[in-house]
Formats: structure tokens, C-alpha cells, sequence
């Protein structure tokens, strides 16, 4: 199934109802749809697991075959789907490790549920916890987050002619500090080159929106309608990005590898990406234990259980590109 009016909404897979796939836009900001959400993924790890080493065996195996046609340029369309645990050897949180994530980092706001934070209603309500997470997840700033070994390891991908397109899920524009071209980039949940108001639309300078949020830790006030600006990054209740859905359904036809990386594949539709891949396209998961679709064990699967870094050193090892991957990291830095 094809999506194609598509929200941040929330589903683990295909067989949640269409219904769930959006928070509920109620005075709570939606917590029945994450309640329905937290409830379905229960069950599902309950009926798969949630990270068996049964297959450990046959990973490794699979995983050096997969390094071996890498290397031997058999892959040419090469899909990748990046979540946050990419970015966090860079000093990133991600959202959702107990204790360190993003979300458990933001208790201190009293916000009716973490991820109200980045809620388009909320932020109508109460844009000061937005306001002041900014201080710290906007990117480049002097001596701020550089690429990772995963990120080098795309451009890598890039360079050797094989990378169709990163369809990311961060907002903290790594891929293009990396040097990859924008081309080759789809930013699902948005960046921060670009603000504009969020009622009628106007733009707003992203060097104006920068100074009122950060500088001044002001909400950003629309010059035509008075209502709040803010970067245009993707927050729940929005539309993703045209550009995802100009080239989702494309890119998963023709995808010959897929590899997600660092990612809980809980938000969708960018977590129903995996599915929209051809029966015979491999799927390589890099992640600290497994997700979404791949808590249902099938044969074209590989997972690697670890950090996104490990996993791509090891790729590069057993592919031979060892020196390619340390001097794209080098470049990056």
C-alpha cells in the first residue's frame, strides 16, 4: 500500500488501521494514538521478539556476502534509510534510549508526553520547550556534531556510483556536512536551512528565525499573519516533504540493497519504507537491536546487532574498503 497524502503520523506496520497512522488532534495532543501505538508494538515484540541471536550465525555469513558484492560493485541502487542512532557517536542523543534519549532528556519541560515537544499543536500552545531545545540541536554551530563513520560510509556508497538516494529521518543535516550531494538526499522530517510561519506559510530569513530562537531564545513572530514561525522541520500534524513523495515510490522499485540504519522505525510512513522494497531486494539492518519489519525474521534479512559505527567498519572490512571509509571519515571532520 502506497501512501500518497502523508502525514508524521504513527504504525509499526501495515496491519495497524490507516485511522492510527495520525495522532488523534484532540485537546491532549494525541496521546490515544500513541497509547494505541505503544500497545500494538507490546504485542508485536510479544509474537517476534525483539532481538533474537538465533540467526547470529547466518547473519554473519549473510553479511560478509552482502561486504563481498559490495565490493564487486553488484549493487547500484542503493536505498538508505537513516534514523538517529546514526548520529549519536557524534554527541546526538537519539530520541528513545532509556535514560540517554532526547525524549527522556526533555522531562524537565512537564510536556504531556515526550514527543508533544515536536507536536504543531502544542507548539501553538506552548512554543517556549521547542524554543529553548533549540540551544541545542541546531545545526552547525562552531564546534558543533561533525559527520560519523555511518555518514562517511554513505558517501563512500555515493562515490562508488551505488547510492540511490538516503532518505533520513534527522534533522541535523550530518549527510550534507559529509559532502553528499543534496541529489541524492531526502530529508523526510525537514531541516533547518529554511523557516517559515506556521499558519499562513510566509518565510521568514533562517538567519532572522535563528536569532530570535537562539540568540535572543525568542518565539520567531510572522511579520504578516502574528502567528509563530519556526525552522521547517517536520512536526506531527504536518505533511512531509513533496519531495518524498515525488520519489518514495520510485526509489523503492529499484532498490537492489536496502540499509537501515540506527532507527526504531516508529514514526510513519518513512517506517513503512522497508515493505515498500521489492520481494528479492535484501534488507540490512544496523541497529542496537531489531524493529519495525524486522522483528518478523524473513530469509532476504541481515542484521547486524550494534552500533551504527560498528556495523559499517565491519561492512568496510569485509568489503576491503577499510581505507576508503578512514579517509572519507578524515574528509568529514
Amino acid at each position: 500500500m502506497r501512501l500518497t497524502h502523508l502525514h508524521w503520523g504513527l504504525a509499526l506496520s501495515s496491519t495497524v488501521p490507516v485511522s492510527c497512522w495520525i495522532p488523534s488532534r484532540s485537546s491532549n495532543y494525541g496521546s490515544s494514538g500513541f497509547r494505541y501505538f505503544n500497545e500494538s508494538l507490546y504485542r508485536s515484540r510479544r509474537l517476534y521478539g525483539s532481538n533474537s541471536n538465533e540467526s547470529a550465525g547466518a547473519d554473519s555469513e549473510i553479511l560478509e556476502s552482502l561486504a563481498k558484492r559490495l565490493s564487486n560493485q553488484k549493487f547500484q541502487n542503493v536505498v538508505v534509510l537513516m534514523g538517529a542512532g546514526a548520529s549519536v557517536s557524534a554527541g546526538i542523543p537519539d530520541f528513545r534510549s532509556p535514560g540517554t534519549g532526547l525524549y527522556d532528556r526533555l522531562q524537565h519541560y512537564q510536556l504531556p508526553y515526550p514527543e508533544a515537544i515536536f507536536d504543531l499543536d502544542y507548539y501553538r500552545d506552548q512554543p517556549k520547550p521547542f524554543v529553548e531545545l533549540c540551544q541545542e540541536i541546531w545545526p552547525g554551530k562552531e564546534g558543533g556534531p561533525r559527520p560519523t563513520l555511518a555518514h562517511a560510509f554513505c558517501k563512500v556508497l555515493e562515490d562508488q556510483g551505488m547510492l540511490r538516494r538516503i532518505y533520513t529521518q534527522n534533522i541535523d543535516g550530518l549527510e550534507s556536512l559529509a559532502g553528499i550531494d543534496t541529489d541524492k538526499l531526502v530529508e523526510c522530517h525537514g531541516h533547518f536551512r529554511t523557516s517559515s510561519c506556521i499558519k499562513c506559510r510566509s518565510t521568514m530569513s533562517i538567519d532572522d528565525c535563528r536569532r530570535e530562537m537562539v540568540e535572543k531564545m525568542e518565539v520567531p513572530i510572522c511579520k504578516q499573519c502574528g502567528s509563530y514561525v519556526k525552522p521547517d522541520i517536520v512536526f506531527f500534524g504536518e505533511e512531509l516533504p513533496a519531495r518524498f513523495q515525488e520519489l518514495v515510490s520510485s526509489d523503492t522499485d529499484s532498490a537492489d540493497l536496502l540499509l537501515v540504519m540506527g532507527t526504531s522505525l516508529m514514526v510513519m510512513p518513512v517506517a513503512a519504507i522497508p515493505s515498500w522494497v521489492s520481494h528479492d531486494c535484501p534488507r540490512l539492518l544496523l541497529n542496537r537491536e531489531r524493529v519495525g519489519h524486522f522483528l518478523r525474521i524473513q530469509s532476504r534479512d541481515v542484521f547486524f546487532e550494534g552500533d551504527c559505527d560498528d556495523g559499517v567498519r565491519e561492512i568496510c572490512k569485509l568489503a576491503g574498503w577499510e581505507s576508503l571509509l578512514g579517509d572519507q571519515f578524515q574528509d568529514c571532520r
